[in-house]
């Protein structure tokens, strides 16, 4: 499994889905799956830890995408 990390500039938030992996640092921990969006905020929850939060998308930078063979 290979992750590249992606900025997330303005344009870009629009693009995050629920499913995606998303971080303040790239590659930074935590990171959080995204499991519902509403009206610019993201309900997430940190798959490790298995807490979940609930955060203005914009505080997140990065988004992972994972490349499976």
């Amino acid at each position: 499994m290979r992750v590249d990390w992606v900025l997330l500039n303005e344009a870009a938030q629009a693009e995050v889905q629920v499913g995606d992996v998303v971080s303040v640092e790239a590659g930074g921990a935590p990171t959080w799956r995204v499991v519902k969006l509403t009206d610019g905020r993201a309900w997430l929850r940190d798959d490790l830890g298995g807490m979940d939060y609930v955060a203005p998308l914009s505080q997140f930078h990065w988004k992972a995408y994972v490349w499976r063979p």
